[in-house]
């Protein structure tokens, strides 16, 4: 019989992290640290607002770009927040969330053979939706003593006459890594010089613990080049709600519209709704979380130096990303054993790419009590490796 599959996405290896959550679930008493899932609820007014959305019987279609009010409510916080203006009627469109975001910006984008610049270690859509797109990925490797952040250096190097895109994943998943703002104008300067686009994954913008978020379309020449993706899922704890969206010049967005049309058609209604009210109403509730966050952050962070873990101080997300090189160990081994002999689970750098060799990816998206616990155990784990080596 014919082989009915494709090779490309035969050849497309399954995400790292399910690995690791397939072992879990097949444990009792596991502490898993590997989730990237806020642990709040949903806000209730947010909540609310779906379920009157529902009793008032309105479950049917939107516009393929979806609701006129949500895309008024986006272009309203990304000029207030950002300082980046959008026309709602041609710039914005409503996905099912983020990741169907860069899928179609990328298939909207790319011909055979374009190169698609990734920096990693960074959220695994990326590469698998490039090569779905026929894109050529081409991976740029952060470095720890930059503190992951990319260089105008690191950019330019990647570059060749093939180049069309570079994906920007900042605030930084897995690492927490963030963009400051020269950092960004020292991109940008780059890519106006080699005339690229950008596709700025913001989805983590409003998890950050130092300065504001910046974004690179804020700055000049950049708006007409850069496709902004965000959503609701981390800033607003809504996950299951599916819902993101993109802003960009209006010939992608047309572009994006037409896949999303015989793809999906339009986002969940009663999300959208939801949504709007989240805009409206939610700074209070993503302030609330953010400061919880950081909380958590700061005490991973002094539990890190306690033990003698070196890790660098990440501002954004919710992640953390220490080293185990000294352990001589993959992260993969590492992270086995871990869970193994003291039933904590969390991810290996290696599931964001070859450069998260030697680092895990610890979220901090769980209760300080659940995460004392854990960093306990991980002391004495670190302890008994330790007395190994000395053995």
């Amino acid at each position: 019989m014919r082989n009915p599959l494709s090779d490309k996405v035969v050849d497309i290896k399954p995400s790292g992290i399910r690995k690791f959550f397939d072992i879990v679930s097949e444990m009792d008493d596991v502490i898993s640290l590997g989730v990237g899932e806020p642990d709040f609820d949903t806000p209730w007014h947010i909540r609310d607002e779906g379920i009157y959305s529902l009793e008032k019987g309105k479950t049917f279609y939107t516009s393929n770009s979806g609701l006129k009010e949500l895309r008024m409510e986006i272009c309203n916080y990304l000029k207030r927040r950002v300082n980046v203006e959008y026309d709602w009627a041609k710039e914005v469109i409503i996905t099912v969330g983020g990741s169907e975001a860069i899928d179609i910006g990328l298939r909207a984008m790319i011909n055979p053979g374009d190169e698609v610049l990734i920096p990693q270690p960074s959220y695994v859509s990326y590469e698998p939706c490039a090569i779905l797109a026929d894109a050529t990925p081409v991976i740029i490797d952060l470095k720890a003593e930059n503190e992951f952040r990319l260089t105008a250096k690191e950019l330019e190097d990647a570059i060749t006459d093939k180049t069309k895109l570079l994906i920007l994943p900042f605030p930084n998943n897995p690492t927490g890594a963030i963009m400051e703002r020269a950092d960004l104008e020292a991109i940008a300067e780059v890519v106006i010089k080699h005339d690229l686009f950008v596709m700025s994954d913001e989805i983590y913008s409003e998890l950050t613990y130092k300065d504001e978020h910046v974004s690179i379309a804020s700055l000049p020449g950049m708006k007409e080049r850069t496709i902004l993706i965000n959503g609701f899922s981390k800033a607003y704890a809504m996950t299951g709600w599916r819902l993101g969206y993109a802003c960009g010049p209006q010939e992608i967005i047309q572009q994006m519209t037409k896949i999303h049309q015989f793809a999906i058609m339009c986002a969940p209604t009663t999300s959208q709704y939801a949504a709007v009210e989240a805009l409206k109403n939610g700074d209070a509730d993503v302030e609330e979380m953010r400061t919880s966050y950081n909380q958590r952050r700061r005490f991973l962070m002094e539990s890190f130096r306690k033990m003698g873990l070196e890790c660098f101080e990440p501002y954004g997300a919710f992640y953390v990303f220490p080293c185990i090189k000294e352990f001589g160990m993959t992260s993969d081994e590492f992270a086995t054993r871990f869970l193994e002999e003291e039933k904590v689970a969390v991810v290996p750098g290696t599931a964001f790419g070859d450069s998260g060799e030697g680092f895990l990816r610890i979220s901090y998206a769980y209760s300080l009590e659940k995460l004392r616990l854990a960093m306990d155990k991980m002391e004495q784990f670190i302890g008994r490796l330790r007395e190994e080596k000395r053995n």
